[in-house]
């Protein structure tokens, strides 16, 4: 049986009340906790796991990904067909006949509204690169942002709603002239892309490429008199008023509380959809996650972060041990892991599901040349970066401190995430290097050195992983650290306006191909929070931006890599990801196992054959302060 300290019980208790409380409706067919809130369901600015997942469950694309295929093949969605020109630059998307949530037709038109959303800087979408690969997608950024700071010059000081109003005209003009998306009939768009992209059906599947139901959405629109900058209100994402065109609609949201779907009966294939409703619960504290899960509260945990899954992950490892001739005749089919524990014999230890995560987690290095009160920063010396890299045991942190399954990172991308790709060899552990590295850098022994601050939030065991840096570059390099603990914004706004020294941080891949980490090291890419500024590294993206061979393309690419993590160190990699869920597999169907991490839940469906189990795991006491939680 699973012991607890009682103040962890009494709040799991607490959790588990609230999930019950001031709930008419009855219980969902499928319940999940989501990791963290939904903090909006507004398409173009979404960036954090937790909403996107909720999106593709309300809403679709024109493409979708098979989250249950090895190599992720792209599928229809919202489009029933594509063509693509022989030189990759033109495709044409063929709409099938489906419908919003309150039955009205989807057009052509709701997407390409969409898109001129996410390109407009008066929305601050996280991820307008993706839409400026449509050719003059940048252009018509550009024009809209010269447009409002020339609009603001002249009206600052004497608001004129009727000149907000025509320049809002004009750039509904500038979108048709200057970017090529258009609609060539009732089903039919054409996107003409700024150069050959080989993985643009990948991020036509993405979040900031759903439609918006224009007709709908615009009605909150309001312009500023002063800026001309244009404003929704949100309250067109709220029910009733967020029309969808995805398998379920949004039923009822109540922040911080819970998010309640219910199937959307004018979505195109009734068929793909297992279940009628789904509830979403807002539980934060990661034991009562767990423990809302072996009550039965719950049916799935999107991310299993109590500081004890160190034990549960022993505990599986161990059901495997006990079952090995199974276990082996079983994954000699080739068959899912998934498949394989919902075959294998009722135990609650098989509940826990780790699988490799297309993410790493890693340190920033802020490659300013001064530091944020105006001294030189020696960290804008790549050497003095690579001694510290060098100067790391990364073992002690992935196997001493994480104990999950996680491997050390020698480079950004994860490796064999990417067929055909292969990373280079990365840096490894090597105090002599490290100190001859510093000492040429003009810091023998660490004399003359400044303290290094690094800069982390306070959950998530960062703290632990900040000591162990400590603790090495004292140990080996003489230098000595302080670690700054901030709230979460504090920490965002820090990282954002580079006021930091060293920071933590994690990137998990939106689509499979390199540039999905490679780019956020480019000098001007919104993600690249380490002032990192590489025109040999630019360059190769550009070169692999215009390089038709695939396999030329991506040694290319490697080359990227290897500047990175062999010679520039922007950032430090420590340890690969990996996705760790909780649910009963003979319960439940539809979850995928692959490292993307993508789900598409609206496939979950509930079953069950007499094997199942929600009953407690046996772990050990919990003691505090001896166990780390894993990273947002």
């Amino acid at each position: 049986m699973l012991r607890l300290l009682i103040p962890f019980a009494l709040l799991a208790a607490a959790i588990i009340a609230i999930l019950g409380a001031d709930r008419p409706l009855p219980r969902a067919d499928f319940t999940f906790i989501n990791r963290g809130d939904v903090t909006t369901l507004d398409f173009q600015q979404m960036s954090w796991q937790q909403d996107n997942r909720v999106a593709r469950i309300i809403a679709e694309g024109l493409v979708a990904a098979d989250v249950f295929s090895h190599d992720y093949t792209i599928v229809p969605a919202a489009a029933e067909r594509w063509e693509v020109s022989p030189d990759l630059r033109t495709y044409t998307f063929h709409l099938r006949d489906a419908k919003w949530s309150n039955g009205a037709p989807v057009k052509p038109g709701d997407f390409l509204y969409a898109w001129m959303r996410g390109l407009l800087p008066d929305v601050g979408a996280d991820y307008i690169g993706f839409i400026q690969h449509i050719k003059g997608g940048r252009a018509f950024t550009d024009w809209r942002s010269a447009a409002l700071a020339d609009f603001a010059r002249k009206h600052a000081e004497s608001p004129d709603p009727a000149a907000a109003d025509d320049l809002w005209c004009e750039t509904k003009r500038k979108f048709s002239e200057l970017v090529s998306a258009r609609a060539t009939d009732d089903r039919t768009i054409v996107i003409e892309l700024e150069r050959p992209t080989p993985y643009f059906l990948d991020i036509v599947g993405f979040v900031s490429f759903f439609p918006l139901c224009e007709s709908v959405v615009s009605r909150y629109e309001s312009l500023d008199p002063a800026s001309g900058r244009i404003k929704w209100n949100q309250d067109w994402t709220k029910p009733p008023n967020f029309i969808t065109n995805g398998p379920f609609k949004v039923e009822s949201w109540k922040f911080k509380r819970d998010l309640r779907l219910r199937r959307n009966p004018y979505y195109w294939n009734q068929s793909a959809i297992g279940v009628d409703t789904m509830s979403i619960p807002t539980v934060e504290d990661p034991v009562s996650s767990v423990m809302a899960f072996e009550t039965g509260a719950v049916d799935w945990v999107s991310d299993v972060l109590a500081p004890f899954r160190t034990e549960m992950v022993a505990q599986k490892s161990d059901f495997y041990k006990e079952h090995k001739a199974e276990y082996d005749a079983l994954n000699a089919q080739g068959l899912d892991p998934i498949e394989i524990d919902r075959r294998l014999p009722p135990d609650p230890r098989k509940n826990i599901h780790v699988f490799p995560a297309f993410g790493t987690y890693f340190w920033n290095f802020n490659c300013s040349r001064t530091l944020p009160d105006g001294r030189i920063n020696p960290l804008a010396d790549p050497r003095v970066r690579r001694a510290l890299a060098l100067a790391v045991d990364k073992h002690a942190i992935a196997d001493g401190i994480r104990r999950v399954g996680e491997h050390v990172a020698p480079t950004l991308i994860p490796p064999h995430s990417i067929s055909n790709y292969q990373s280079p060899k990365g840096l490894g552990f090597n105090p002599d290097e490290a100190r001859r590295l510093l000492a040429e850098a003009g810091y023998p022994d660490g004399k003359g050195f400044i303290t290094l601050d690094l800069l982390i939030t306070k959950d998530g065991g960062h703290e632990l992983i900040a000591q162990t840096l400590a603790k090495d570059w004292q140990r080996i390099l003489g230098i000595n650290t302080t670690i700054s603990v901030q709230e979460v914004k504090v920490f965002r706004e820090r990282l954002k306006n580079k006021n930091y020294m060293i920071s933590r941080a994690s990137w998990f891949g939106d689509y499979g191909d390199p540039t999905t980490f490679l780019e956020t090291c480019r000098t001007d890419d919104g993600n690249n929070d380490r002032a990192y500024s590489s025109p040999k590294f630019d360059a190769l993206l550009d070169r692999a931006a215009n390089e038709s061979d695939p396999a030329a393309r991506f040694r290319i690419l490697e080359e990227a890599e290897r500047l990175l993590v062999e010679e520039d160190l922007p950032l430090l990699p420590i340890f690969y990801y990996v996705n760790m869920y909780l649910f009963d597999a003979n319960k439940v169907t539809g979850i995928s196992s692959h490292p993307r991490g993508i789900q598409l839940l609206y496939h979950v469906d509930m079953f069950n054959d007499g094997k199942g189990s929600n009953a407690p795991l046996a772990l050990p006491p919990l003691k505090p302060g001896t166990h780390d939680e894993p990273s947002p």
